[in-house]
């Protein structure tokens, strides 16, 4: 049987959430951006009006302000931005139960056995769209496909751009408007993709769609079968409410308020980095076997590195972590600036299970400590208790605390 999905894109969503609470914003430019005293004072988003001035999305504050002075400037509300995301997932599921969070502005909807309720595919996206400007105050895009890959290209590629922001693509019409559009469009082909294909000639998804797959697979395995497929309107996944149920990984990233270039200072931030990772992963219940890190440098030099380890066991220790990390990083650092920071726990299971015990690496003992820290974050937060190194200029412990994925909560 054919299915129906929807991809629903919530209009810079921080900004609509902005106005939504102040209503004497509406008719203003706004821009929700992090703190101009730190790196983190870039626009995370810009609503329409601001648009209209030249803003951009992911360009420094100060430059935006050039463009639109008279601009509202709002810090970010992670936290309820998080719980506006939740609240339009449990509204969207009035009109079916199958709902996916894509990201925090984008849900993904199979509407099959919805359409004898609420009628033809355009008509359920109208009403869509009609109730969520009522009910939110946030304007939606739509794309509708016969699976995600083409709601989401439907969506990115035209419902965005068109007046109604609504778009069907479907096997009928993608060859004519799908592989027309540059090779960098399809979905699942990022920037060094886009200039492997580009050196073979793929300059648009259409080439990819008529080049022979079995090169593709030979080259690049089952990713570039994957990438054949999707040009060709292919995607078996489901729209599954239980995505984010059992994670593949957990991380954290850190942009630094300046260069780092000293080595004692660079290792604060990953011993802080790596505590955040095994707190999260025992909160979730969760250990990992496999530690990777990633570093980058300045912006105007492109450099940086990442690498990954794994462990002769699971964990979710944060010195666990953080040894693994450390020796990583000595391996690959090239005593060039850090800028950027990310530490991530990966091959997971679940810590009620059974797994193997080292004899060497104190397990129970090194649970009874961290669960004593977890309680004592629990109840007096993250500044309660901390390793001594926190107290050195680097750190950026205090400034995390009250931050959400790396913004204000």
């Amino acid at each position: 049987m054919d299915h129906t999905i929807f991809l629903i894109d919530m209009q810079t969503f921080y900004a609509s959430v902005e106005k939504m609470d102040f209503p004497g914003f509406r008719s203003k430019p706004l821009i929700v951006a992090g703190d101009p005293k730190q790196r983190s004072g870039i626009v995370l988003a810009a609503c329409p009006i601001a648009k209209q001035f030249g803003v951009l999305t992911a360009e420094p504050l100060g430059q935006a302000l050039n463009k639109c002075p008279q601009a509202i400037v709002r810090l970010p509300r992670m936290q309820h931005y998080i719980n506006m995301s939740a609240a339009v997932t449990r509204f969207l599921q009035h009109y079916t139960h199958l709902v996916e969070p894509y990201s925090i502005d984008e849900q993904f909807m199979d509407v099959t056995s919805s359409l004898n309720l609420f009628g033809d595919p355009l008509t359920l996206a109208q009403k869509i769209q009609q109730d969520m400007q009522r009910r939110f105050g946030i304007y939606v895009r739509i794309g509708i496909g016969p699976n995600k890959a083409l709601a989401k290209m439907a969506c990115d590629h035209f419902s965005k751009k068109n007046q109604t922001g609504i778009s069907l693509l479907n096997k009928r019409n993608m060859e004519k408007k799908l592989w027309a559009l540059p090779i960098g469009a399809l979905f699942g082909v990022g920037q060094r993709m886009e200039q492997h294909f580009i050196g073979m000639g793929i300059r648009k998804i259409g080439h990819l769609a008529r080049f022979p797959v079995d090169l593709l697979r030979k080259r690049w395995g089952v990713n570039g079968e994957l990438l054949w497929q999707t040009a060709h309107g292919l995607d078996a996944s489901p729209v599954s409410p239980n995505t984010f149920i059992d994670q593949k990984a957990i991380g954290h990233h850190l942009t630094l308020p300046y260069d780092y270039t000293d080595q004692q200072a660079i290792r604060v931030i990953l011993l802080e980095l790596s505590e955040e990772v095994a707190a999260r992963a025992r909160s979730e219940r969760y250990m990992g076997s496999v530690v990777s890190i990633g570093v980058s440098g300045p912006f105007e030099q492109h450099n940086g590195f990442h690498r990954q380890i794994t462990l002769p066991y699971a964990t979710n220790f944060g010195l666990d972590i953080y040894h693994a990390v450390h020796r990583l990083f000595n391996e690959s650092w090239n005593r060039q600036p850090i800028r950027a920071a990310a530490v991530t726990l990966s091959d997971l299971q679940k810590s009620t299970e059974t797994f193997q015990l080292d004899l060497f690496a104190r397990i129970e003992e090194k649970a009874r400590l961290s669960a004593a820290v977890d309680r004592i974050h629990c109840k007096y937060g993250r500044t309660a208790l901390f390793r001594g190194a926190s107290l050195l200029p680097a750190s950026q412990l205090r400034v995390r605390a009250g931050k959400i994925g790396g913004h204000f909560r």
